[in-house]
């Protein structure tokens, strides 16, 4: 009996690169019999997520999912020594995964080792290593040029892994480990990123390092969970008009403080468009705990007075989304998004367009990419940040977010 090869995935903590993980494993195993996958999960404290794809799932012959020991956090770390702190404790757990797996294993040959990249996409993580001045430097420049955008990036928009001095030895840990690598895969597709692309084979600095875009993956059917049922959101779609709805979806971690969320509410209400609003409630100040839903009577209090019943019948505002299936609806017609690469292939995929307003982490890249580099966006903000003791760098004020909601709705069809 042929041997199968053995790929062991270990994806980065947090849901979104779970899903992408585990349907990027199952293309693979369904196209090839030759294959078994075991994906390491290493799960953030406190984190109830990812245990909402993991379990519906069984172990076979050919996908083996393995949840690691969780493991605590150092008090009042910062979110880059956060993350370091967790992947040092989760070493030798992975060494003991993987050995047993090779003691185990006896139809089996370890064939290869596919990890993750947790900040921002690998093109432009290696082009910033390659290209971009010292931290020192960078903040004093108002924008700079990367060999995978064509046109120069404003340094605001860039990762903040990059431009805080506390995710400094988190950012090149993972950047150097890059260039061991044997090749890199790219949830993306040649036709939108060709000039990335090009770029990342021609560089010098590159050679013979290959790259393998094998997206779009994602997946069209998420599980969803919190107070409102998705067949229930869909059949309230059912009954809108088509291609009348705004989508407000910040990403399983986004959130906003209250003021913010007010001026959400006022321009969602001066505007007059149909909208689904998925509103998270933000976690404990300074800590990773995943954003919740808020209960009904939460909701009246921090929306403004009347909101609900002024809107009753043109939007609903809900906890957890199926945002995959909301964009698939005939009657979304614009997308306002913390701009996650999941999100923003999802978006492409259902063709629906994007209102840019970024958090954190890679989001001001992707938002600057869709709006200044591909042009297939519009903007309500560029390089918004949101830190983990939940504190903003500037306020968007009700009319500039009207403005994006109107600008997004009157896109429809236009960019595709």
């Amino acid at each position: 009996m042929m041997k199968k090869a053995e790929v062991v995935i270990i994806p980065s903590p947090g849901v979104g690169h779970l899903v992408s993980t585990l349907e990027f494993a199952k293309l693979l195993i369904n196209r090839n019999n030759h294959l078994r996958i075991t994906i390491l999960v290493i799960k953030l404290p406190h984190t109830t997520e990812t245990d909402i794809y993991t379990k519906s799932l069984s172990n076979s012959n050919s996908l083996n999912i393995i949840n690691l020991p969780e493991c605590s956090l150092p008090t009042n770390s910062n979110l880059g020594s956060a993350m370091n702190a967790i992947l040092e404790a989760q070493k030798q757990n992975v060494k003991q995964a993987v050995a047993d797996l090779i003691t185990e294993r006896e139809d089996g040959v370890l064939a290869a080792f596919v990890v993750d990249l947790l900040t921002c996409s690998a093109l432009t993580l290696l082009m910033l290593l390659e290209n971009s001045p010292s931290l020192p430097q960078l903040l004093q420049l108002t924008e700079v040029t990367i060999p995978s955008f064509a046109n120069s990036v404003p340094t605001k928009s860039l990762p903040s892994s990059v431009l805080h001095k506390e995710y400094e030895s988190f950012f090149m840990s993972y950047a150097k480990g890059l260039k061991n690598a044997d090749g890199i895969i790219v949830n993306s597709f040649e036709e939108l990123e060709s000039y990335a692309i090009r770029s990342f084979c021609s560089h010098p600095g590159q050679a013979g390092l290959l790259i393998y875009p094998v997206g779009p993956i994602l997946n069209p059917e998420p599980k969803t969970k919190g107070v409102v049922d998705s067949a229930d959101i869909i059949k309230w779609l059912d009954d809108q008009p088509r291609s009348l709805v705004v989508f407000l979806c910040f990403g399983s971690r986004g959130y906003l403080d209250e003021e913010q969320v007010n001026e959400i509410a006022l321009a969602i209400e001066n505007s007059g468009a149909h909208f689904v609003w998925s509103l998270r409630k933000p976690p404990p100040i300074g800590t990773m705990v995943e954003p919740s839903n808020y209960t009904l009577s939460d909701l009246g209090l921090v929306l403004p007075v009347g909101f609900l019943d002024r809107t009753a019948k043109t939007g609903r505002v809900i906890g957890w989304a199926p945002q995959a299936q909301i964009l698939a609806h005939q009657a979304t017609s614009g997308f306002v998004s913390h701009c996650g690469w999941n999100s923003i292939l999802e978006s492409i995929y259902f063709g629906v367009p994007v209102a840019t307003w970024p958090l954190f982490a890679d989001q001001q890249t992707n938002a600057f990419q869709l709006v200044g580099e591909l042009k297939i966006a519009v903007e309500i903000a560029l390089d918004y940040n949101v830190h983990l003791n939940g504190e903003r760098n500037y306020f968007l004020t009700a009319d500039k977010i009207e403005r994006g909601i109107r600008n997004v709705l009157e896109k429809d069809g236009e960019v595709w």
